[in-house]
């Protein structure tokens, strides 16, 4: 793993949509499992061809980082190849300040049966940080995290 914390990086800056996600395939399936990518690129197509590839897939876009003037780096961790299960809820919080997407959600999740998938989409900037540990706490388990926008998050969380 380099100083990024990325096992690999690839500068795709000045190569036009669909190139940064054909070659980005190529190089996280060669990865390992849990492995990360550093992808570096200046297309502004690339965030949405990603989320749509790791959706599919089941890799992770763990997160984006501006770099420089125009470039992005996208991490993108190689998964087990499959998707996560369909959530049995979906609660967009998108727009709504912390705690309250957390504190809807346990509303919900005390509604749930024991093994349902919740997906929970929230753009409150400490909820990303805090999602993690409120599930441990109430003995839910936080499945996957994706960032399907810029600074916008799904989490799937199953009820314990």
């Amino acid at each position: 793993m380099n100083a990024s914390g990325a096992d690999a990086v690839l500068d795709l800056q000045g190569l036009t949509c669909p190139g940064p996600l054909l070659a980005a395939k190529r190089m996280v399936d060669a990865l390992e499992e849990n492995q990360v990518l550093l992808l570096l690129s200046d297309c502004p197509g690339t965030h949405a061809d990603l989320l749509a590839w790791a959706r599919q897939t089941g890799n992770r876009l763990l997160r984006t980082e501006k770099q420089g003037q125009n470039g992005t780096g996208y991490y993108i961790q190689k998964g087990p190849g499959h998707a996560v299960a369909e959530p049995q809820a979906v609660l967009d919080m998108r727009g709504v300040s912390c705690p309250g997407p957390i504190l809807e959600a346990k509303r919900l999740l005390n509604g749930m049966r024991a093994g349902e998938v919740l997906k929970l989409m929230s753009n409150c900037p400490g909820v990303r940080d805090d999602i993690g540990g409120w599930a441990a706490t109430t003995h839910m388990t936080l499945l996957d995290t994706m960032e399907t926008a810029a600074g916008e998050y799904a989490f799937f969380i199953r009820k314990g």
